[in-house]
């Protein structure tokens, strides 16, 4: 089984239930945050091998989080994947400005995001 600790922060249930179904599946632990702050504290808590941000949160929006998780240094080496409905020409530039390094499509396709996960930790071990 992996050791691999993936937070997703997202505000709603059932995608959070989606996501946690499919990755579990392939053996990764799923830890959940719910909105901005508590992201930021499960991501101090945590010690995340990778993050799932929803951009559309309440409270704290996934560009200002991203912003904040590159100001700690506990996570500067953790791959940041939005995750997100947003899908017109500059959203996605706008997610990687913020401070993300890749860009999920919601819906999300639970057939490719096992795949999309792997990518991005690989790129992140790579350096």
């Amino acid at each position: 089984m992996s050791d691999i600790r993936i937070l997703y922060i997202e505000d709603n249930p059932e995608n959070r239930l989606l996501v946690r179904r499919v990755l579990e599946a392939e053996g990764y632990t799923v830890f959940e945050a719910v909105d901005g702050p508590s992201g930021l504290e499960s991501a101090r808590e945590t010690d995340p091998d990778l993050i799932l941000l929803d951009i559309s949160l309440p409270e704290m929006d996934g560009y200002t989080l991203a912003e904040r998780f590159q100001d700690m240094a506990e996570l500067e080496a953790v791959p940041v994947l939005a995750v997100t409905a947003n899908v017109m020409k500059g959203d996605r530039e706008r997610t990687l400005a913020a401070g993300c390094n890749g860009y999920i499509a919601k819906p999300i396709d639970i057939d490719r995001l096992p795949r999309q996960i792997e990518r991005a930790l690989r790129k992140s071990r790579q350096g």
